[in-house]
């Protein structure tokens, strides 16, 4: 049996220093059409409705997040909730999925970490789910999340060596 804190749900956080100033972070990571650039296991990432990184908007990301018994694609349907450029921070719920995690609640947040570097806190609260084990699944999500803010660097020089190659 888990251990329930607070709100009942389950607890998880990682975090990451990105050696790039925190705008370029947060331009990678912001963008809903980037999502593949710097999360490993995404391979599609789609808006549904609304505005495209707007609050409210809805995407639905898709990709081997999860391995599933039939072989078939993870997918999540996520809610931006709010995003605030001014702190570099966002919230989403996964609304809908094939992989038992509607309801959790993710937030992303960027500070300045100085020299030119930026540290990530990528925090989320999950229901709890039957025959899983709690801190199974919150280790194997920081696991997720932290193998993709181990690509973020790489997405950034990706992202300015091709802004800056000739057509």
């Amino acid at each position: 049996m888990a251990i329930e804190v607070g709100n009942g749900k389950w607890h998880g956080s990682v975090y990451g220093i990105i050696c790039a100033p925190i705008d370029k972070v947060w331009n990678i990571v912001s963008q809903t059409k980037k999502l593949p650039q710097w999360m490993p296991m995404v391979e599609r990432c789609t808006t549904l409705a609304g505005n495209e990184d707007e609050p409210g908007c809805v995407r639905l990301v898709s990709g081997f997040m999860f391995p599933q018994q039939d072989g078939e694609r993870s997918w999540i349907k996520e809610r931006l909730i709010s995003k605030d450029f001014s702190s570099h921070s966002y919230v989403y719920r996964m609304e809908a999925s094939n992989v038992g995690l509607d309801g959790s609640v993710n937030t992303l947040k960027l500070v300045d970490y100085g020299d030119d570097s930026a540290l990530i806190h990528w925090s989320f609260e999950i229901n709890p789910l039957e025959d899983v084990s709690e801190n199974s699944l919150v280790d194997y999500l920081g696991f997720l999340y932290k193998s993709c803010i181990n690509k973020i660097e790489g997405a950034i020089v990706a992202a300015s060596t091709n802004v800056s190659s000739p057509q």
